[in-house]
């Protein structure tokens, strides 16, 4: 499993990174707007300095049609690293750039995928992710996490080396589904990662394990043993 999370916020990246198993970051433009009219290039160069060059960075593009997209992506591969994956939304122009896109090398994330035929035409376009939006399907009506097993059973079925970046969750729960029904990866708001880890029960266990040894060695450390 591979946990990603989004966000372009630096001192979040620095305590997620330093602290989690984290594999890459992910952003999009409504992540940006959080951070303020940013240095957008010199920002995310600063966020690799940070990840480093074995962690997967991911930087959506704006623009609807396939020249466009084109130069947006070309821009971002010149101005930040080569190895970024740029995010695009799986439209028919979306499809076309990321067919074309792949034929020069880059790295693809199909994002914005909330049916079976964009996933489907997505892994046949090449990319090397696609993102279903777990919680915004689910709130359309449509089963996130069947069409997510149905994802994972066309990549094994027919061998495709596209990986699934399960993406937009309202909970931990909707995570570890994702996970459950085949989602190689997910990509995780920082709030939601962390707050798996703020429930009361481990905090008391951990409380009651220092009480336990306090009552037979004192203050004594592990590494004040003789």
């Amino acid at each position: 499993m591979e946990y990603l999370i989004d966000t372009a916020n630096m001192t979040m990246i620095e305590k997620c990174v330093d602290l989690l198993p984290i594999t890459g970051i992910t952003s999009n433009p409504s992540i940006i707007k959080k951070e303020g009219r940013i240095d957008f290039f010199e920002h995310f160069r600063k966020i690799r300095g940070i990840i480093g060059a074995d962690k997967t960075l991911h930087v959506q593009i704006l623009a609807e049609k396939c020249e466009g997209i084109l130069e947006e992506a070309h821009t971002i591969l010149e101005k930040i690293d080569r190895a970024v994956y740029i995010k695009i939304p799986v439209t028919p122009e979306g499809l076309k750039a990321i067919r074309l896109l792949k034929k020069e090398g880059a790295k693809i994330t199909a994002t914005a995928v909330y049916s079976k035929t964009q996933g489907f035409m997505a892994m046949e376009a090449g990319a090397d992710f696609i993102a279903p939006y777990f919680n915004r399907m689910e709130n359309l009506d449509i089963d996130a996490a069947a069409a997510v097993e149905f994802f994972a059973s066309m990549i094994d079925r027919y061998g495709y080396s596209t990986k699934i970046l399960a993406a937009s969750f309202k909970n931990i729960h909707q995570v570890n589904e994702a996970f459950a029904c085949g989602a190689q990866a997910a990509t995780v708001s920082p709030d939601i990662l962390l707050a798996a880890f703020a429930v009361p029960s481990i905090k008391k266990a951990v409380d009651d394990f220092a009480a336990d040894w306090e009552s037979v060695f004192g203050k004594d450390h592990i590494c004040d043993m003789p």
